[in-house]
């Protein structure tokens, strides 16, 4: 096997030349192959036996693992992933700008590899049963045990019990200060659902086309960054490794030339996670969030600045109208990335500096070639590994206005 690809698969060669996808597998490695689905330049395969294994393969600690899709790297050591994403996501840049990229400046592990997750969605099987994906599937298989939620979410989530035909589909697990934990039950059934939460000592929320509805304790959690409290509803996003935040968060403090004089836009910024922290640090801040929920608690959370400002409108409408000319535009797009009008609006507004917070390097590719083409360097890359176990990549890059 030669390489990670990013997703879990491991790129190697057949006899007659065509490149292979194998989870599980280790670059170096010699293994038994099965191939399971055939293209005319590709093949997709399952690891039948490791022949020759890396010194870098470890035990998996899940039961589960290699049917659930929700982990990738449980059989690979813990430096050996970061090295992995750090490779990935070099490579992935390189590709797609066809220009010099900078080395991985800066890599930050997880200050915990497992039970990190604040934050965790489980599924609802036709028998009620709660699960995962199963591997590059939607169908959703039943666990019985969970590395990557912090124990407190592992000693509520396996004592919920819903009928088969209970109208919910999926069931979210948030955990706040003081092991707050509040469950959001999702589904498309505005009925309420009929959920016996007496004897848990939690929050019950239940969002449905109909909106949001409370059915015990709070509609929100607070979680602690630094030292300060945020006001997170239901419905509204945020980081799931909190000490990985607060590396981000310091990593933009440290690296952003901040002032009085500056004027900076947070795009896409949630419940205030970066603006609470940057908003001291500058003349005047402007956030743009599209979720309605996320502006009321972002509001509540910046509460004490006179210097800060929220526009309710997605980034392609708000970025095209602003009335003042940004020196920093932050991003912090959903997976899927920034849209062709979005970078038209950040293009327009012409910041000296741009900041792109990204989850997916293969979105981060294609705008970040975008983003060459229109004139901005990129200057420093630097990966946060927020979700170790997975695939998934985490980084800030760091863009500037060429002349």
């Amino acid at each position: 096997m030669e390489r990670l690809a990013y997703g879990g698969e491991t790129i190697g060669r057949l006899p007659d030349g065509r490149v292979v996808f194998t989870p599980f597998a280790i670059p170096g490695e010699l293994v038994r192959l099965r191939i399971v689905e055939e293209k005319p330049r590709y093949a997709i395969a399952r690891l039948e036996h490791v022949l020759r294994p890396s010194p870098e393969r470890v035990l998996p600690r899940c039961r589960h693992y290699t049917e659930c899709g929700g982990c990738h790297y449980q059989h690979l050591s813990y430096p050996a992933q970061l090295d992995a994403k750090a490779s990935i996501l070099q490579e992935t840049l390189q590709r797609k700008i066809q220009a010099p990229v900078p080395a991985v400046r800066l890599i930050q592990p997880s200050p915990q590899a497992w039970e990190y997750r604040n934050t965790i969605q489980l599924h609802l099987n036709r028998d009620g049963k709660l699960g995962y994906n199963r591997w590059r599937s939607s169908e959703v298989i039943p666990i019985s045990e969970c590395h990557l939620p912090q124990p407190s979410l592992n000693q509520i989530w396996p004592q919920l019990d819903f009928d088969a035909d209970c109208g919910i589909e999926r069931v979210g697990l948030r955990l706040g200060v003081d092991d707050d934990v509040q469950i959001i039950l999702e589904g498309d059934d505005p009925a309420l659902p009929s959920v016996l939460v007496e004897e848990l000592p939690v929050s019950v929320v239940h969002l449905s086309p109909a909106g949001m509805q409370v059915l015990a304790g709070s509609p929100f959690v607070y979680m602690r960054v630094l030292g300060r409290d945020f006001r997170v509803s239901a419905a509204s996003f945020f980081q799931v490794n909190i000490p990985v935040a607060e590396l981000m968060i310091q990593y933009l403090l440290t690296e952003l030339k901040l002032g009085q004089k500056i004027n900076l836009v947070d795009a896409c910024c949630g419940v205030g996670l970066f603006s609470a922290f940057l908003a001291a640090q500058v003349g005047k801040l402007i956030g743009i969030e599209v979720s309605p929920t996320a502006c009321e608690d972002f509001v509540a959370n910046l509460d004490e600045f006179d210097n800060v400002e929220l526009y309710e409108a997605s980034i392609e409408v708000a970025l095209h109208r602003l009335d003042i000319k940004p020196d920093i535009i932050l991003v912090d797009p959903p997976r899927s990335g920034l849209s062709p009008e979005a970078i038209q609006g950040i293009m327009h507004l012409n910041p000296k500096t741009l900041v792109y917070i990204s989850c997916d390097p293969a979105t981060l590719a294609r705008d970040s070639r975008k983003l060459h083409e229109g004139g901005y360097a990129l200057q420093q890359v630097a990966l946060f590994d927020m979700f170790p176990q997975t695939s998934n990549i985490e980084s800030i890059t760091l863009w500037a206005r060429e002349n």
